[in-house]
């Protein structure tokens, strides 16, 4: 549907954002300003105590200073609702009081076709209810009550039974003068290949209805009462309301039962959903009888950050865990993931339920596993890595899986897990006692003692001198690389949008900075007068005197020319990529440093061997008067004074013993 020029605009108008906003949380009275709109709130989208979700009633947008969330009135419903964009408009247009506009001719066909199809759908739940009352229904009923499902528990679930008949839906809603398209349509009915009548999809079958989150019935399952019938579920095909990668059983209640707090579960069917809410999990969904889609994983993301995955304790059930991390590995935001929790093996959480109780499934909740876990177990589970070049192979695939992750934080965060696991590995092997299981690289770090006698002592003098060189003129260049990031940024705050992501991600090396960065992002969509003015009242005027006199950005060239939007773009961009491809290679460094505190083996060693290669490649390649810049290997931009100092930690390594020269 597309809407008239203005009626978005006009929508936003009339709709106020703290109204819309407050119906989900709790304002904090000490920070919010009611009379300028100016109102703080803890997040909606993210569990904190602290008020860090502020909403600007003024200009209708919203920001959260904890997990980034941004947006305005439309995309607050669309995600607290967990609705389409034209659902939240015309949920908002209803409390303002605006008529939604004309469709167009076709697409207004399109949405009435929809509802008939609906209306056909609701015609069928009533049908197959009524048929399970029946006569013919008692060996249904009986295995339904064998299941723990007896009539008040069907009822709730709307639990139909579809007659072993070819044409009694069919008939049914003929006897209705429902048109033959539209009961095909619906994926009731299938037309018969010997020219006679269509014949009904579900026979003989206990059926399920699938409702979406708007409470629409768009589709059935169902499970064969014949043991030897080839599909034991079948679903509808997929129709106009049906999509089966973009619906989830349960959603619409189990939206409002995540809404109340409780955690959501996804299971692998129907009858798991069902066991689950009846025992008091309300919040529970099932895929339609596929792995976990794409659209599936968002519609999860938008109803809690972070699903907890219950799948079958078998085969078929691991390996759809795994397959699983693939997916979701690109997907990952900060606060945003999964977990698993892996039933007994043989059983699901309906057998787990009926044999132990719902305390036993909460137990397992509460013990479910990081995906980082999952990830380790399936690269290491079963293998022997009594090789360098099986090591090193580990480490290729385990950084070909984490590279797939686009935060950089969670890249970093997940490098680090990986790290201290692959460490506990292979320092229980090669000390052939078992290990500590509660060892990690940083405890070894902290206590300053080797865990291995036999282990070198750490880097020399020089080789950790020459680190802390780097990390303090690298720790200096940022420094001054965020201070021209920031004054180009007040210079020209017109085109800080589309930098806002690396502006939140940025460290901050001192409090000024992280103040005036939070600041930008709060108002530069006021103009440079406002900014400034917002600056002076929160820092005082010296800080932005101070900023912009420095040396190094008064000379910068859109620093010299305010206002010329295409030069601050281009530096932004230039230095904030150069933040983040130095501090890769810093990051790379440490990490190297901080191994040679225990006992280095072949994929360290292999591991600084690149790096050193990399670095040396990098300096030899660079151009003395054509460019500023090399690159290395990796693709990142690095200063040529930052690799060269790189490169002199690098050679103080004698990577054919596995450890320092000298």
């Amino acid at each position: 549907m597309s809407l008239p020029p203005g009626f978005l605009d006009e929508l936003r108008t009339r709709s106020s954002l703290s109204q819309v906003v407050g119906r989900k949380v709790m304002w904090d009275a000490r920070k919010s300003n009611q009379g300028k709109g100016d109102m703080w709130a803890p997040c909606p989208f993210h569990q904190e105590k602290s008020a860090s979700f502020h909403v600007d009633d003024r200009k209708g947008f919203y920001y959260c200073f904890g997990c980034h969330a941004k947006g305005d009135a439309i995309s607050f419903v669309r995600e607290t609702e967990n609705v389409s964009f034209m659902e939240a408009v015309e949920i908002l247009a209803r409390e303002a009081g605006m008529p939604m506009p004309q469709l167009d001719p076709r697409a207004q066909e399109k949405s009435d076709k929809r509802t008939e199809l609906a209306d056909v759908m609701e015609l069928a739940v009533k049908w197959f209810r009524l048929q399970l009352r029946t006569g013919g229904a008692s060996s249904a009923r009986d295995y339904l009550e064998r299941r723990g499902l007896p009539q008040a528990v069907c009822d709730r679930w709307e639990i139909g039974f579809a007659p072993d008949s070819w044409q009694g839906l069919w008939d049914a809603l003929k006897g209705k003068d429902i048109p033959d398209e539209l009961i095909l349509g619906a994926g009731l009915a299938k037309p018969s290949s010997k020219g006679g009548k269509p014949y009904d999809t579900f026979r003989g079958r206990i059926m399920y209805p699938i409702r979406d989150a708007r409470g629409r019935a768009i589709a059935f399952g169902g499970r064969a009462m014949d043991p030897d019938d080839k599909a034991k579920y079948l679903n509808s095909p997929e129709t106009e309301l049906f999509d089966k990668g973009r619906s989830l059983y349960n959603v619409r209640d189990a939206r409002v039962a995540a809404g109340k707090g409780q955690p959501l579960l996804v299971a692998e069917g129907y009858m798991d959903v069902i066991a689950l809410s009846e025992a008091g999990f309300g919040a529970s969904v099932a895929p339609l009888g596929t792995a976990i889609t794409e659209n599936q994983l968002a519609m999860l993301w938008r109803i809690s950050d972070e699903p907890i995955i219950t799948l079958d304790g078998d085969t078929a059930g691991q390996r759809a865990a795994l397959r699983l991390i693939d997916l979701a590995l690109p997907l990952l935001e900060a606060g945003r993931s999964l977990r698993f929790a892996m039933m007994p093996e043989g059983q699901d959480p309906d057998d787990l339920l009926k044999s132990s109780g719902a305390a036993a499934v909460q137990t397992l909740l509460d013990a479910a596993v990081p995906m980082v876990q999952l990830l380790w177990q399936r690269e290491t589970e079963g293998k022997v890595f009594d090789s360098p070049e099986r090591k090193a192979a580990l480490d290729k695939s385990l950084r070909e899986k984490i590279m797939l992750i686009k935060d950089p934080s969670i890249r970093s965060h997940y490098g680090q897990a990986i790290k201290d696991l692959r460490w506990d590995l292979f320092r229980s092997k090669s000390s052939g006692k078992g290990g500590d299981k509660s060892f990690s690289p940083r405890k070894e770090r902290q206590s300053g003692q080797p865990w291995n006698s036999r282990a070198p002592q750490g880097p020399s003098a020089g080789a950790k001198a020459s680190m802390l060189a780097i990390a303090a003129d690298a720790r200096a260049t940022d420094h001054l690389r965020e201070a021209v990031i920031l004054a180009a940024c007040i210079s020209c705050p017109d085109v800080v949008e589309p930098f806002e992501s690396g502006l939140e991600s940025m460290a901050c090396l001192d409090g000024d900075h992280a103040r005036l960065r939070d600041l930008i992002l709060r108002h530069s969509l006021d103009g440079a007068d406002v900014l400034r003015g917002r600056i002076e009242d929160v820092l005082g005027p010296d800080t932005l005197e101070n900023l912009l006199s420095q040396r190094h950005v008064a000379i910068t060239p859109c620093i010299r020319k305010p206002g010329d939007a295409e030069m601050a773009k281009t530096t932004i961009a230039e230095e904030l990529a150069k933040l983040e491809a130095v501090r890769g290679l810093m990051e790379e460094v440490k990490d190297a440093a901080d191994d040679l505190t225990g006992e280095a083996d072949e994929g360290l060693t292999w591991r600084l061997a690149e790096a050193a290669k990399a670095a040396d490649r990098a300096q030899r390649t660079g151009q003395e008067d054509k460019a500023e810049y090399v690159i290395a290997d990796n693709g990142a931009r690095l200063d040529r004074e930052e690799v060269a100092k790189s490169r002199s930690f690098f050679e103080q390594i004698d990577f054919s013993k596995g450890g320092k020269k000298g």
